[in-house]
This record gives structure tokens, sequence and C-alpha cells, in this order.
């Protein structure tokens, strides 16, 4: 996997944490450096680590999956980039159902978050293991893009709100089914 595919799957695997974190900001009354911080790290972290432990079990089923890898792919990364796609939907439907906790970024509502929005990563994992990606750079740039956007995304959060965090998990589920699209022709040609 080349290093544009990698950072494109770092966006695409970030969108929910960023959209988390624009949430998080629009629903904050007073945001600090130190919350911003906590965020991102917590979220970067998570999306960083999650694709190796995917990749780690994704290894145990070698064999099977090697055969079938870009089907693999193409299901789960496919999967993840239209669950986030409905997702998206629901949320533009009922944006008021965003902001329900008064101090949301408390270090037990973080971590919360940060494993919520990092399931999809974990998927991704297993896929890399498919493919037999390098697993070290792609969980790198996942975890520094992951990083960069949630930073942005508390910030931009308490200025536009929550429709930009909704568009973007829109886009990112489009990116992901087009990735693992990318993959699968990649695979059978």
């Amino acid at each position: 996997m080349d290093l544009i595919t990698q950072m494109l799957l770092g966006f695409c695997v970030a969108t929910d944490a960023f959209a988390v974190s624009v949430t998080n900001g629009m629903c904050s009354h007073k945001i600090t450096k130190g919350n911003i911080f906590a965020t991102a790290f917590t979220f970067g972290a998570f999306q960083g680590i999650m694709p190796i432990l995917g990749f780690i079990l994704g290894n145990r089923f070698t064999d099977f999956i090697s055969k079938y890898q870009h089907y693999v792919a193409l299901f789960l990364i496919g999967a993840i980039g239209l669950n986030m796609i409905v997702d998206a939907i629901k949320e533009l439907k009922h944006p008021e159902d965003e902001c329900h906790t008064k101090n949301i970024f408390t270090v037990r509502n973080l971590i919360i978050q940060g494993i919520a929005t990092s399931i999809d990563a974990l998927a991704v994992g297993v896929s890399l293991a498919a493919i037999n990606a390098n697993i070290s750079s792609a969980s790198l740039i996942i975890a520094i893009i992951t990083f960069l956007c949630c930073s942005l995304g508390v910030y931009i959060g308490r200025k536009f709100g929550v429709l930009l965090g909704i568009r973007a998990k829109l886009g990112g589920g489009i990116l992901l089914i087009l990735i693992g699209l990318k993959i699968f022709v990649e695979n059978i040609i």
C-alpha cells in the first residue's frame, strides 16, 4: 500500500474521531488547550493501536484470508464506510441528540469515545493483514492524522457546530468505500 493510500486511509479512519471531536467542541462551554490535547491524544492513541490489534487477529487467519484478501478488504472497509454514512445520515436528521453531558472532557468519557470511534480501525487492521500491508507505517500515519484532525476538530466544533462533523463522517464513509473498491480492483486485475 503506497503512502498516499495510507494517508487517505488515515483520514478516512479519523473521520469518526474528528466528528466526535467537533461534537465535543460544540457541546462544551469552555475549551482549554488541555481539553484539546487530551481529546487528540486519546483518539490518536486508540486509532493507532486498534489497527495493530486487527492486524494481529488478521494474521491468525492468514491462510484463509490470503485467498480472498480483496474480497475481505472490500467487505470490511466497505462495511465500515457504509456504517459511517448511515450514522452520518442519522445524525444529520437529529443533530440535537449529540450533546448529552455537561463535562464532555472527562478521562472516562474520552476513553469510551476513543474505543467507540476506533472499532473501525480494528477492522481496517484485519483488512491490512489481508493485503499484507506495512502495519507499522499505516498505524503511525493513522495515529498522527487522527491526532491532528481531532485537535482541529475540537476547535472547529466550538466555532462551527455539528454539521461539519457529520459531513466529515459522510465524506469519510464514501472515501472508505472507494479505498475498498480500489484494493479490490487492484487485486482482481
